[in-house]
């Protein structure tokens, strides 16, 4: 009995080995596990920001009080606005038809008065309505910045200005410079992690059909669980170094911060892993070809973290049927997990049920992967 269980653990060993050596041999694993995390994270860091800067507007000014110029060096002052100036309406309205401009701020002649005055509305504002989501947040980049000229001139005027009846401060929960980089890079991580877990090992098993060298370890005492387990052990164990490696540039280079327990991050992630693991390496005993397994991990694996986990996309804008669709993929569980230890901290309302389900995944996926797995040539 002992004999035997020394026997299992040294072919489970072996394999392991091989594998180890096949993932170093092949440059293909190190560039999906290493380099491509560093281009995704600097893609997510620095390409895609859903934060607007040099917004071109056109400003109107008709009115040349002190008022109105005052109102002007805010726009012209501001980080987020790139203003063109004009004394007249149709010298800009082509340009915003054109797309060369996102809005058209018109300060009137009457402005001063309007100001001054209860009911009237000293600014109008015409916004390009081409892209939706641009236009609102043009439109709330304008509104906060009308705001912030409104409080500083009833601070200096003593409270005399009408239109701030309503004294409004925001308050920013979590991420308080309001970046998106704070919310992507935590999230990208399981993008990544989906990379390493799913395209990887999606290529492992049918790579040994493709090479011949499976019928060689079906003629061996290689049962299909040790099997899995020695290929199993060191892709896991890559992609907790590759998660390591990115949750390290994250918060060391890039500024964001860390608010939850490293243990509880390696937990989440170790839970997440197993579904990235089992995905891939069911793909790839149940096609038993690299290029069919590498566009199915695509499809399944890599697209639907991508686009349906919440990382760019609000599931709350989606249709009921994909936010339906969305509770069924643990990289939505994922990304929400690791915005929370990121930003907010160890939230166990949120981390525990994200964990229980990303583990049930991971599970069950595992279990169709052992009964998948090849114990004789034939399908």
């Amino acid at each position: 009995m002992m004999e035997n269980r020394i026997n299992r653990v040294m072919r489970v060993l072996s394999l392991m080995k091989k594998e180890v050596k096949q993932i170093v041999r092949d440059p293909s694993s190190i560039i999906i596990a290493f380099i491509l995390p560093l281009m995704l994270l600097l893609l997510f860091g620095y390409g895609v920001s859903l934060d607007l800067k040099n917004i071109s507007i056109g400003v109107v000014i008709e009115d040349q009080s002190a008022d109105s110029n005052d109102l002007l060096h805010a726009f012209l002052n501001s980080p987020y606005f790139k203003v063109r100036v004009s004394r007249y309406r149709k010298e800009l309205e082509p340009l915003l038809t054109g797309g060369r401009l996102n809005a058209v701020v018109v300060i009137p002649s009457n402005f001063t008065e309007l100001l001054y005055s209860r009911g009237g509305s000293p600014i109008q504002v015409i916004v390009r309505g081409t892209d939706e989501n641009t236009g609102e947040l043009v439109l709330n980049y304008i509104e906060m910045t009308w705001r912030k000229w409104l409080e500083q001139e009833s601070v200096i005027r003593g409270n005399r200005l009408s239109v701030n009846l309503v004294n409004v401060e925001p308050r920013v929960w979590f991420n308080e410079e309001v970046e998106s980089r704070a919310a992507l890079l935590p999230g990208s991580i399981a993008i990544i992690m989906t990379l390493i877990g799913t395209m990887l090992t999606s290529l492992v098993i049918a790579r040994e059909w493709e090479r011949g060298t499976m019928e060689a370890l079906l003629a061996t005492e290689v049962t299909p669980g040790e099997l899995l387990l020695g290929k199993f052990v060191p892709y896991f164990a890559l992609g907790m170094l590759a998660m390591g490696m990115v949750t390290g540039v994250s918060t060391l280079f890039m500024g964001v911060p860390f608010r939850g327990s490293v243990w509880l991050l390696l937990v989440v992630s170790s839970v997440f892993l197993l579904y990235a693991l089992g995905l891939g390496f069911l793909i790839s005993a149940v096609t038993r070809n690299q290029f069919v397994a590498t566009q199915i991990s695509l499809i399944v694996g890599f697209l639907p973290a991508f686009i349906l986990s919440g990382l760019v996309f609000e599931i709350s804008s989606m249709p009921w049927a994909i936010r339906y669709l969305t509770y069924l993929l643990a990289p939505r569980y994922f990304v929400s997990s690791l915005r929370t230890l990121f930003l907010v901290g160890n939230v166990w309302q949120v981390i525990l049920p994200d964990t229980l389900v990303m583990g049930v995944w991971g599970v069950l996926l595992l279990i169709l992967t052992f009964k998948s797995m090849p114990r004789t040539l034939e399908r």
